[in-house]
Formats: structure tokens, sequence, C-alpha cells
């Protein structure tokens, strides 16, 4: 099956879909019922890796748990999504999956927006909605704005800007990351 604009499918059929061999080399998000290819980005990969890179030895120094980068998708609330950073904590799995989407929400997701569309805006929304229901922290960068909208289901989002220091909160705690070092030139 071709990839259209809008493909919609059930759940299941999309995990039997994206297996194929002829999406090996692709990246999909299953989001609102639609298939949603990942596009390459290097300016949103460039701040992801900038998150991946903190986070990650944070998380490594402490041996809390597993970072991963936008190619380990998970299942999130029956939806399929592939965060640009997301951390798992060997408290809530002892091993990664190491085949398809793995099984367990991530504690804290990190989305890039980056560029900002309308298309992008909506589908953050879904996967706000969906992030929430699975308990997962969020923290969306907004690049061309130099902010970061932290989202925990429950509470109002807060918004840190580029003179801010982001913290880990319940999550990561003591984790703390400077965003100018993040929205450098």
């Amino acid at each position: 099956m071709a990839l259209q604009a809008h493909t919609r499918m059930t759940v299941e059929e999309f995990d039997r879909w994206v297996e194929q061999p002829e999406q090996a080399d692709k990246l999909f998000e299953y989001i609102g019922g639609e298939i949603v290819e990942v596009p390459a980005n290097a300016q949103a990969s460039q701040y992801s890796m900038r998150f991946n890179m903190r986070v990650g030895l944070f998380v490594e120094t402490q041996d809390l748990g597993y970072v991963t980068g936008e190619a380990g998708g998970y299942m999130i609330d029956g939806e399929r999504y592939a965060p640009d950073v997301a951390f798992v904590s060997k408290a809530r799995q002892a091993e990664l999956d190491d085949r398809g989407y793995n099984q367990v929400p991530p504690d804290l997701a990190v989305e890039v927006d980056y560029p900002t569309t309308p298309k992008s805006t909506r589908d953050l929304q879904i996967k706000l909605w969906h992030y929430h229901q699975a308990g997962t922290v969020v923290w969306v960068v907004y690049p061309e704005d130099k902010t970061v909208v932290v989202h925990v289901a429950g509470q109002m989002p807060r918004i840190f800007g580029i003179n801010d220091t982001l913290d880990g909160g319940t999550v990561l705690p003591g984790f703390t990351l400077a965003l100018k070092d993040i929205f450098r030139e």
C-alpha cells in the first residue's frame, strides 16, 4: 500500500504495515488514526540531539534508565509515536523492547516542533492528550521563539524561555538545563 496524505487505518493495520520491508528505512507515527511519516530535518535534529546528549548523560551517570532518539518509537495510549528524545526509567521497564514500538510509554518525551505549521500544531495537540493519558511528561521545544513548554497531566503548562533553566521535575530530580545552551546559534 502506497502512503497517501491523510492515510487512515486501524492501529493493528498500522503495526502490520510498518513492519513491511519497504518501510524499513522510514519512520512513521500513528496519530489520531492517521499515518504520519516523520520528515528528515537537520535543524530539528540538532535541537533534539542537544537535549538527547544532556538528558542522556544525566540518566547514564545516575543509572536511571534509558534515553532514546527519534528512531525509538513508543506505544502511547493506542497510538504510535517517535518522540525526538524519550526517557524510560529502569523502575518502569528493566529492558527496552528490541523490536517495533516500545510497549511501555516513556516517563519523559521531548518533541521538537520545527518548523511549526498548522499540521504540526494539530498533531501535537493530539499527541499531548494521549501522552497525558499515558502519564508521560512532555517538553515541547519551539526553536523559532526559543521556548520550551513543559506539559504535565493535571497541571497548567509551564513556559521556559532562553534565559530560563529547565529542571527535571519529578521525572528527573536533580536535572537542570540552561536553555541558552540549547538555543545557541
